[in-house]
């Protein structure tokens, strides 16, 4: 199935598009992640647990997460949702909208929205399947963790507050109009 994005929106996310973004949450495990779960019924009845269109809306609904979808032509194509705590616990997208720009917006929203929180550093725990996406867009790997459904995940942060010092004493890039406290 081949999905062109012509046009596309990332707004919050709401209640109402837990089925539409639970769809996508399954879709991209199972049809994407098989580097990660091997097509193994236990890794994934463990990871697909909690992706319920209730549970998501709970994610959506609670007031300690920042979530986003992103929708072309009225479809949702991607979620994401960032933690207080300053993790981005989902970023994930249909398969067929992958490598059109929808995980770089929905990313870079989420950059943002961490930024206007004050925090720090932005982490996340990656599968194999995308590791080198957060590695082309500048999250340092910190070393494999395993997840609590079994797959072996990727712990990756990126440095976030514009003051902070590049490990050769520079300073490190700015990419948002965060304030240095």
């Amino acid at each position: 199935m081949s999905l062109e994005i012509r046009s596309l929106e990332i707004r919050i996310a709401a209640s109402t598009d837990a089925d539409a973004a639970c769809t996508v949450l399954r879709r991209s495990i199972t049809e994407c992640c098989d580097l990660d779960h091997k097509n193994d019924p236990a890794i994934l009845d463990a990871w697909l647990g909690n992706k319920t269109p209730q549970m998501v809306a709970n994610w959506f609904n609670s007031p300690t997460n920042f979530s986003l979808v992103a929708v072309s032509e009225g479809v949702v194509v991607g979620v994401a949702l960032l933690t207080g705590a300053g993790k981005l616990a989902l970023c994930y997208l249909l398969p067929e909208a992958r490598g059109q720009g929808v995980g770089k917006a929905l990313l870079a929203r989420m950059e943002e929205q961490a930024c206007s929180w004050g925090v720090k550093a932005l982490q996340l725990h990656s599968t194999a399947t995308g590791q080198e996406f957060f590695a082309r867009r500048g999250y340092v790997d910190a070393g494999k963790v395993r997840s609590p459904y079994g797959v072996e995940t990727v712990f990756f942060w990126k440095q976030l507050d514009a003051g902070a010092e590049a490990p050769d004493g520079g300073k490190r890039k700015r990419f948002c109009n965060c304030n240095p406290v």
